[in-house]
């Protein structure tokens, strides 16, 4: 999609457009003074055609405009949020057409209404704008929603990924470890693998890899401090890169790096082949039916699940997130991380995904996220372990969260580990799971008495349980909420 070429035409349609708008002329008044179709008209202002000199001219002689105001590319200020728009990477580098979005008719929607459109646009930028919202953000923004829109399950990578197994000879009951993949990306792909020289470049410290391209061959630099199944996973997205042919990438593991959609697209539909060709659906479907149709819950279960497919309870999760809409019929889900330093009660979420509609938890600015959340409990029992100096392995916890205010009820599983090489660093992911009669029915330990059921909310601000022992801040927007409802409710009773 090329909307760079299309801006001139676009501008000049929307200038005509308002212009002619501004005067009170209709079509049919502006192609009578200027000697032009109505049809021809209508096309400039969509931004189809673009006039030649004698007929801008006549547009400008008709509507008592100069030339240079009628060919400038400076439009006027109630349409300038269009012009920061056209002028933005985010048109020219969002693929629209992956949402379904014919990039034609957006032209043709903004050169319909061009005062209202641009005032809307001016609207998501201010509110973007207030909340900090960068281009990156944005970027991540959409490729959630891609995400979301096919609820996260790719068949077109899961089958390249089976493809690329039986190139390579892999038993169908082999878990590829680090060393088999290491072998694969020395041999077929001619990569050497060597570690990052902190001392030499302190600044790479915290960056996980760091891939370098030559003609003669890549070179994949790794952290020091990475696990072995961390490092497998790298180098199951190294090669997802290769194997798929994503030219427009990106060279660390630091998402800060990323210039574009595309580069942010190609790191996860590489990322989705390492996890595809780790955490193969045909041994995790039966594993995880096998879990789901116990009577008891034993958390034991997935942890035992995590190491067998040598992978990480974020892998693990993400990729459950890919398997339940598909296999088990299970879409209504949200997959989150939470970090938190030990010692410290502040909860940070970052990262999120929602599949079918809008779940809870979700990121919120500025409030605290309810206590009661499993995945901020977990997080709790994890620093108890480190300060009592105990080696901790995975948690894992499972609860039946009942939100207050809807009613709604989720099993949440959450799993915690320290986060390397981020000393005192710890982190949780959780799978929440809507419970509506379909999925309860599947769900077959959600009978089980151990298993821990509490009523949660949102945030403290929005909570009207205040009798809550875990409340660290009062509810000033529920009683804000209150307050405004009764004035409300006061100036109805005076206007009748």
């Amino acid at each position: 999609m090329a909307i760079n070429t299309d801006n001139v035409r676009l501008v000049f349609g929307l200038k005509l457009k308002q212009l002619r708008l501004d005067k009170g002329m209709s079509l049919s008044e502006l192609s009578q003074k200027s000697g032009l179709s109505i049809s021809y008209i209508n096309e400039i202002e969509k931004g189809k055609k673009y006039p030649k000199s004698d007929k801008i001219i006549a547009l400008a002689s008709a509507m008592d405009v100069d030339y240079d105001t009628l060919v400038s590319l400076k439009l006027t200020k109630r349409l300038e949020p269009i012009s920061d728009l056209l002028s933005s990477n985010v048109l020219t580098e969002l693929p629209l057409e992956l949402f379904g979005i014919d990039p034609a008719n957006l032209l043709e929607i903004l050169s319909d209404a061009p005062a209202k459109i641009s005032a809307f646009v001016g609207t998501l930028i201010e509110i973007a704008r207030n909340y900090n919202m960068s281009i990156e953000k944005f970027y991540f923004s959409a490729l959630r929603t891609y995400q979301e829109m096919h609820d996260n399950y790719f068949e077109d990578i899961e089958l390249e990924a089976e493809r690329f197994l039986i190139e390579n000879n892999v038993d169908q009951n082999q878990i590829l470890n680090e060393t088999d993949l290491a072998g694969i990306l020395k041999s077929r792909f001619n990569y050497s693998i060597e570690n990052i020289n902190e001392k030499a470049n302190p600044e790479f410290s915290s960056v996980r890899s760091l891939t370098i391209t030559n003609p003669n061959g890549n070179r994949l630099l790794m952290n020091n401090h990475l696990s072995s199944v961390q490092r497998a996973f790298i180098f199951g997205r190294e090669i997802g890169y290769l194997y798929l042919n994503l030219k427009n990438r990106l060279h660390t593991t630091a998402l800060v790096e990323a210039e574009s959609f595309e580069q942010l697209l190609n790191n996860f539909k590489a990322s989705y082949f390492s996890s595809a060709i780790i955490i193969k659906r045909s041994l995790l479907v039966p594993a995880v039916a096998a879990v789901f149709e116990q009577k008891m819950w034993q958390p034991q279960q997935l942890i035992d699940l995590i190491h067998r497919f040598n992978t990480t309870p974020e892998s693990f999760c993400y990729r459950l997130s890919n398997i339940l809409p598909r296999y088990f019929g299970i879409n209504q889900i949200f997959f989150s991380r939470f970090n938190n330093f030990v010692g410290q009660n502040i909860f940070d979420m970052t990262k999120e995904m929602h599949i079918s509609r809008k779940h809870y938890p979700h990121t919120v600015k500025d409030e605290h996220y309810c206590r009661r959340w499993v995945a901020l409990t977990i997080l709790n029992d994890l620093g108890d372990i480190i300060r009592r100096k105990e080696q901790p392995g995975i948690l894992c916890k499972a609860q039946k969260s009942t939100y207050l205010d809807t009613r709604d009820e989720y099993l949440v599983i959450s799993f915690a580990l320290p986060m390397s090489p981020t000393p005192g660093l710890n982190v949780s992911v959780s799978m929440g799971i809507y419970l509506d009669a379909p999925t309860r029915e599947k769900l077959q330990f959600l009978d089980d008495p151990f298993l821990v059921a509490r009523e949660v909310n949102q945030t403290c601000e929005r909570c009207s349980l205040f009798d809550c022992r875990e409340r660290i801040a009062a509810p000033t927007i529920l009683q804000k909420r209150h307050k405004n409802e009764e004035l409300r409710k006061a100036l109805k009773r005076m206007i009748n």
